[in-house]
């Protein structure tokens, strides 16, 4: 296979820096080029190890600059854009900043990207734009349920998912599209739910739970993430959606804090139940079986060994993640209240 150029954007957050990882390991002869305006959420210590390889490029700037996309956009292949504000707490603090970057952010992107003869544009989108299920039933998102987003952070998701499609069917960008459940793994944000009580535990603190913990959630280790994306931008069908999932039973946030606490020989007084998030979706679940029959992608991982690997990297990496938790201490003091 001849060289290809993708534009990563957003690669210096946690699913796009383990994806350009994860790209340059499997092939190593293609380049990538990394656009990622290095918010709160964005670092280039994830990447301190490939800085200087040959075939990777780093360029700070936002997506919705639409000079400069353009002149980065002019030699790329494939682009896969994961750019994008994605705290659901933040974006209930701050919604405007979340309107500007993703959907605004990707319509500068579609642009170029047909300007530019683009050959595939993938978008990663979320399980959070079909709004929430009910507790205890066996119902789950499909690529057909109807769009439901009920968050800044998922209106913002749904607007952008529209506009690709828009874009597929207007003008025949030709792209892919993956809708993917809660991730977790090695890069992650202390301040998301497993990195924070992984973190917290290590320092004798407590695990900040909302409500009554109750809230179901698809969880995907961010590898089988990275690994499925792969699969759709190989074999995916051109102007398709998929969606990425790695559980097939539901389980509760309290579940899952608890069996963390279990990995790490915590007792479950180690939890501290906090007042619930505003709007607080109450189930996700994820049917991936798609991806499975079509492409033949399944998850690698259980969710045990998932977390088991995610807690090693935190203790090995202890370095990256504390300056990080430091620099968030007042959000987790606004957003973690009894």
């Amino acid at each position: 296979m001849s060289q290809r150029t993708l534009l990563v954007t957003g690669g210096a957050g946690f699913i796009g820096s383990n994806f350009i990882h994860y790209w340059l390991n499997n092939y190593p002869e293609d380049k990538i080029i990394n656009l990622d305006a290095l918010t709160y959420a964005g670092n280039l210590s994830s990447l301190a190890d490939i800085e200087s390889n040959p075939n990777y490029v780093f360029v700070e700037g936002n997506i919705t600059d639409r000079e400069l996309v353009n002149k980065i956009m002019d030699d790329i292949d494939v682009v896969v854009h994961f750019a994008a504000e994605t705290h659901v707490d933040r974006s209930i603090l701050n919604p405007d900043v979340f309107l500007q970057t993703n959907v605004m952010g990707t319509q500068v992107l579609l642009d170029s990207a047909l300007k530019n003869n683009i050959k595939h544009f993938h978008h990663i989108s979320t399980d959070e734009v079909f709004g929430s299920l009910e507790l205890g039933s066996s119902k789950k998102f499909d690529e057909n349920t109807p769009y439901d987003p009920r968050s800044p952070y998922s209106a913002a998701k749904a607007g952008s998912d529209h506009l690709v499609r828009a874009y597929g069917e207007t003008y025949g960008l030709p792209f892919t599209m993956t809708n993917c459940s809660n991730n977790y793994g090695g890069y992650h944000h202390p301040e998301k739910l497993f990195p924070l009580a992984i973190t917290n535990l290590m320092d004798g603190l407590k695990v900040p739970v909302y409500g009554d913990g109750l809230n179901v959630r698809d969880w995907l280790y961010v590898q089988d993430h990275c690994s499925a994306i792969d699969r759709v931008l190989t074999d995916g069908k051109k102007g398709e959606t998929y969606l990425v999932g790695g559980l097939t039973e539901d389980i509760s946030n309290l579940d899952v804090v608890k069996l963390i606490l279990n990995l790490m020989g915590k007792s479950e007084d180690m939890i501290e139940y906090v007042t619930d998030r505003k709007g607080h979706d109450r189930r996700y679940a994820v049917d991936w079986s798609r991806l499975n029959k079509e492409l033949g992608w399944e998850p690698s991982v259980v969710l045990e060994e998932g977390l088991e690997k995610t807690i090693e990297w935190y203790k090995d990496n202890q370095d990256w993640w504390r300056p990080l938790k430091e620099e968030s201490k007042d959000f987790f003091e606004q957003n973690y209240k009894k």
